[in-house]
């Protein structure tokens, strides 16, 4: 979509002030720890772009808030694994050679949209260490929430998807539905029916560039959006609303990952 055709489909300037109310009609709270899946796209033409819903983002939450963004390199992965596009199997041996290896400061993230990509590079912003699936964190519980990101399971309980259960965080989907919801791959990985898989990527081990293979859960979010549906269709409690003129969800982790994981006995491992 052009810049045109957004300003075209937009009623009024979409601003820092106008999103915050939003936000807080919607339910983010002061204080709240807040994991934020986002596209920027969907909101219309913004006053700003991803600074301004960052800046909304943080006013709302104010001092004693934390906010969580998925800041995820699928591009550090196995070559064999990718689909769109792949690349020629020749290729194989030299990227696994050469891919450089995740660093924090300096991997941009891959398919996580403008908002995401914008907060994990403002100084003072904590990342995760995992070279596939980070997380950048800001507010006074950042540091928790991302140190310490185990390599395997990638979305465990010392994940930062397991601390935010224990923080009971909520989760924002601005203009995303619940096929990218990530928390609910916390639930996946409780799950004693998960199938595993070989992965691999290319890390910092001992002061040296590696290409590292290890051994996780098959994450699978093709039905995590049916998932959602079924969620709110038994009662889950998730606030539907606008921010600008992006169609969101707000739901609290805890109950959304208990529902998860007994959804996933009853329609995907069934016959496990």
């Amino acid at each position: 979509m052009s810049e045109l055709s957004i300003i075209e489909s937009t009623p009024s300037p979409v601003t820092v002030a106008s999103l915050s109310q939003d936000l807080i009609r919607l339910g983010v709270q002061e204080g709240d720890v807040l994991l934020v899946h986002s596209s920027l796209s969907s909101m219309g033409w913004v006053c700003g772009g991803a600074h301004a819903v960052i800046l909304a983002l943080q006013e709302v939450l104010g001092p004693s808030g934390t906010l969580i963004m998925p800041a995820h390199s699928g591009q550090i992965s196995d070559p064999a694994a990718w689909e769109n596009p792949p690349v020629p199997k020749g290729w194989m041996e030299e990227i696994y050679a050469h891919m450089p290896a995740f660093d924090p400061g300096i991997t941009p993230t891959l398919g996580m949209g403008a908002i995401a990509e914008l907060f994990r590079t403002i100084p003072g912003t904590l990342r995760s260490s995992h070279p596939q699936v980070s997380f950048s964190a800001r507010g006074p519980l950042a540091k928790g929430i991302t140190e310490d990101h185990p390599l395997t399971p990638q979305f465990g309980t010392a994940s930062p998807l397991g601390k935010l259960v224990a923080y009971n965080a909520k989760i924002l989907l601005l203009g995303i539905g619940f096929d990218s919801c990530t928390i609910l791959h916390l639930a996946e990985a409780l799950h004693p029916a998960m199938p595993r898989k070989e992965m691999g990527a290319a890390i910092m081990e001992e002061g040296q560039r590696i290409w590292k293979w290890f051994e996780d859960y098959d994450y699978d979010s093709d039905d995590f959006a049916q998932l959602g549906a079924d969620y709110e269709a038994a009662g889950g409690e998730v606030a539907n609303g606008k921010v600008a003129n992006a169609d969101c969800k707000l739901l609290s982790a805890n109950p959304a990952v208990a529902f998860a994981f007994e959804w996933l006995s009853k329609h995907r491992f069934s016959e496990s």
